[in-house]
C-alpha cells in the first residue's frame, strides 16, 4: 500500500480505482466552488467568462483526447485534470500570491502554493470519512496533482520527498495534464479577451503561431470579418497544439508506457518524455508573452485583481485580529492546527463572491 491510500472492500464496486477518484472529486464541495472562482476575469463581470470550473472541464477534455490518442489511461488523466486547480484561491493567481506574502510575513516559510494546496484539499481539508481526512484517492492521482508543474522539488515539500519521490517525474498522464492545461488556458484566454475587446487579433500578429492558425481558418473559407472567425480561430489553435503534441510525443510514450502509470521512475533532471515540438514550443512561448503583456496586464484586469487583493488582505487581517469572526468549524480547527494556516485555508476555499460578501459584512464597505 502506498502513502495516503486506504483501501476499503470494493468487491461489489464496478468502478476502477481512477473512476472512483474522479467521482469523489466531482462530488466534493471544493470542486463545486470552482464555479465561482476567477480564472482571469471576475465571474460576476459576465456569464460568458471561463471560471476555474469551466477551465478544469476543458483541461479534462483535452487531456482525455491526448491520453486516448497516446494509448494512456484516460480516466487517470481526467481525474488529475479535474483536481489540479482545487487549491486555487478566489481572484485567481493574485489571491494566492497575496496569501503567500501574508503567511510568510507571519513567519510561515512554506507560504501558500496552489498545487500543494490542491494536494492538501484532497488529503487533508476535505472531510468525507470518520477515521481520516481527505478523499481517499489513489497514489497516482495525488502524485499527478502534487507534481502538476515542474520543478516538483520545493523546500516546503521536504516531508513528502520519501513518499512521492520529488526528484522523479510523475506519470505520463500527469505530464499530459500539464500540457493540456497550457493548451486550454492559452486558447480560452484568447477567446475571452477578444470577446470582451481587451485584445484584438492584430495584437497576436507578432506571433508566428497566429499566422499558422489564421491560415488554417482561411482554409475553411472563413475570413477575419466573419462572425465565426473567433470561434474557428480558437478551435484551430487547439487542433494545432493537440496534433503537434501527439505527433511529437508518440515515440517516447511507446517506449515508456509499459510502466503504466510511469510513476516516480524517470529522473526529473531529464527532459520530459512528452511535449510539443521545438518549433511549436518556441512559438507558444511567444504567444503567451503577448497575452501576458497585453491581456493579463490590461488596466481593466489589473483594477479587478487589485480589488481582489485588497479583499484577501482585509479578510486575513480581520480573522487574525478576531477569531470570533470565523465560523465554528474553523474555530474548532484552531485547537488542532496553526492559526494562520487555518485562516489561509478558509480564505482559499472561498468563492469570489463569498469572499467579497464576507469582506463587505465585516467592514461595511463595497469593493
Amino acid at each position: 500500500m502506498r502513502p495516503y491510500e486506504r483501501f476499503f472492500d470494493f468487491a461489489n464496486d464496478f468502478r476502477d480505482p481512477y473512476s472512483r477518484d474522479r467521482d469523489r472529486v466531482i462530488h466534493c464541495s471544493s470542486f463545486r466552488r470552482l464555479e465561482y472562482k476567477t480564472q482571469v476575469f471576475l465571474n460576476h463581470e459576465g456569464d460568458y467568462f471561463r471560471t476555474r470550473l469551466t477551465h478544469s472541464l476543458e483541461v479534462s477534455q483535452i487531456a482525455r483526447t491526448l491520453s486516448r490518442m497516446l494509448g494512456l489511461n484516460e480516466t487517470l488523466s481526467e481525474v488529475i485534470a479535474l483536481s489540479h486547480d482545487l487549491g486555487h484561491t478566489p481572484f485567481g493567481h493574485i489571491g494566492g500570491d497575496e496569501l503567500d506574502r501574508l503567511l510568510k510575513d507571519d513567519g510561515h516559510s512554506m507560504g501558500f502554493e496552489h498545487n500543494f494546496q490542491s494536494f492538501r484539499v484532497l488529503t487533508k481539508l476535505e472531510k468525507r470519512y470518520k477515521d481520516f481526512d481527505g478523499l481517499n484517492l489513489t497514489f497516482a492521482t495525488l502524485e499527478g496533482v502534487l507534481k502538476h508543474s515542474y520543478p516538483y522539488k520545493k523546500p516546503f515539500l521536504k516531508d513528502l520527498q520519501d513518499s512521492f519521490c520529488l526528484d522523479k517525474h510523475p506519470s505520463l498522464e500527469a505530464m499530459v495534464v500539464d500540457h493540456a492545461d497550457e493548451i486550454a488556458y492559452t486558447s480560452h484566454d484568447i477567446d475571452d479577451g477578444i470577446k470582451y475587446k481587451l485584445i484584438t487579433f492584430d495584437d497576436l500578429k507578432e506571433s508566428k503561431m497566429y499566422e499558422m492558425v489564421d491560415d488554417m481558418v482561411h482554409q475553411e473559407g472563413i475570413s477575419k470579418e466573419d462572425r465565426l472567425y473567433r470561434h474557428r480561430f480558437v478551435a484551430a489553435l487547439i487542433k494545432l497544439l493537440v496534433e503537434d503534441f501527439i505527433s511529437n510525443s508518440s515515440k517516447n510514450v511507446n517506449i515508456y508506457k509499459q510502466n503504466d502509470p510511469i510513476s516516480s521512475i524517470l529522473d526529473a533532471t531529464l527532459p520530459l518524455p512528452v511535449g510539443f515540438s521545438p518549433e511549436i514550443s518556441t512559438e507558444l512561448k511567444k504567444l503567451k508573452k503577448i497575452l501576458f503583456k497585453k491581456l493579463y496586464r490590461h488596466q481593466k484586469i489589473a483594477q479587478k485583481m487589485y480589488a481582489g487583493k485588497q479583499c484577501i488582505k482585509g479578510l486575513y487581517k480581520a480573522f487574525s485580529e478576531d477569531i470570533d469572526l470565523l465560523p465554528s468549524r474553523q474555530k474548532e480547527l484552531l485547537e488542532q492546527r496553526n492559526k494562520h494556516r487555518v485562516i489561509a485555508d478558509y480564505i482559499a476555499s472561498m468563492t469570489d463572491r463569498y469572499a467579497m460578501k464576507t469582506y463587505h459584512d465585516i467592514y461595511g464597505l463595497s469593493l
